[in-house]
């Protein structure tokens, strides 16, 4: 990532800052930046991103309306940044595409797993969809991207400190991680997926036992009964396409972690294995919020509150 900041310049908005409304793009992009994921920033707010606007309002002691109004617009400096950024494409980036093969044991035969394309690496640096990026740039053929080629992406790097979490309390129902500071505070939250067998889905707390960058996937197959063929477990290696991406936070209950993904666009949309699944960003992102002895408590959607404690 940081070898590509170098080709960032930052543009206009999508819309235009003396439209009427606010630009979603730019909306989406902020509340990105300010921690309150809206989910992946396709430039059509919808649940997730109402989400993310009234847990904002509640820590910044806004009424909370999950709505863009203006005192909201004016505490996220929706219009004093540019909803996009101007991206070049490097050598740098280009080594990290490596098409993965659909086949466990070629799989695990890879030293690593990268992105099956230059588009797909794209999606992560923006955060955002394939549709979006396309929408962006309609003169780009996302298929025959090559070095050199500039691209516009939703501007999503931000320099601002990450919240110690105090613990995460994780909404089984709206599927939501809470990230709670010291004072009690929902200071940040994220999108996930969750266990599509209810019995597989945790009750009460546990707490975060490891937190691990690039891990390695330990593929059994009795938890995968969906994969024919595979008998004996694999090592799967390292890379943005790994079972569980780019980060792996370990937690108390055997077999369970928090962890990134393979398909950003499929968060919230399908069930895991029994695991919480976020995107690669927002892994990384909450490893840096987490430490080791971390509390973690499930709850359901009537017990959420935005409120101040």
């Amino acid at each position: 990532m940081t070898q590509s900041l170098v080709s960032i310049m930052i543009v206009g908005t999508l819309c235009g800052a003396g439209g009427s409304s606010v630009d979603p793009v730019g909306l989406q992009a902020a509340l990105d930046r300010a921690g309150f994921s809206p989910g992946i920033i396709d430039g059509r707010p919808g649940a997730k991103t109402r989400a993310a606007l009234e847990a904002f309002q509640a820590y910044h002691g806004l009424p909370i309306t999950g709505e863009a109004d203006s005192a909201t617009v004016k505490a996220l400096k929706v219009d004093e940044h540019s909803a996009l950024i101007r991206y070049t494409i490097t050598a740098a980036d280009k080594k990290l595409v490596d098409p993965p093969p659909r086949n466990w044991q070629d799989k695990a035969r890879r030293k690593r797993l990268g992105y099956k394309s230059l588009a797909d690496l794209l999606i992560e640096r923006g955060h955002c969809t394939r549709a979006l990026l396309a929408r962006l740039n309609p003169k780009r053929n996302l298929d025959r991207l090559k070095v050199g080629d500039e691209v516009l992406l939703p501007f999503v790097w931000s320099d601002r400190s990450l919240p110690a979490a105090d613990r995460l309390e994780i909404d089984l129902d709206r599927k939501i991680v809470h990230v709670i500071d010291a004072d009690g505070h929902v200071a940040a939250l994220l999108h996930c997926s969750i266990a599509k067998d209810k019995h597989k889905r945790p009750k009460g707390s546990c707490k975060v036992i490891s937190v691990a960058k690039n891990p390695v996937y330990l593929f059994d197959p009795k938890m995968w009964p969906e994969v024919k063929g595979v008998r004996q477990k694999l090592h799967i290696p390292p890379g943005p396409r790994n079972p569980v991406g780019l980060c792996w936070i370990g937690l108390s209950l055997p077999g369970y972690g928090i962890h990134g993904t393979p398909e950003p666009e499929m968060i919230g949309k399908t069930g895991s294995h029994g695991c919480f699944r976020l995107t690669n960003w927002d892994a990384l992102r909450l490893a840096k919020m987490v430490d080791v002895g971390t509390p973690i408590r499930f709850r359901s959607a009537d017990q959420a509150a935005f409120a101040r404690r």
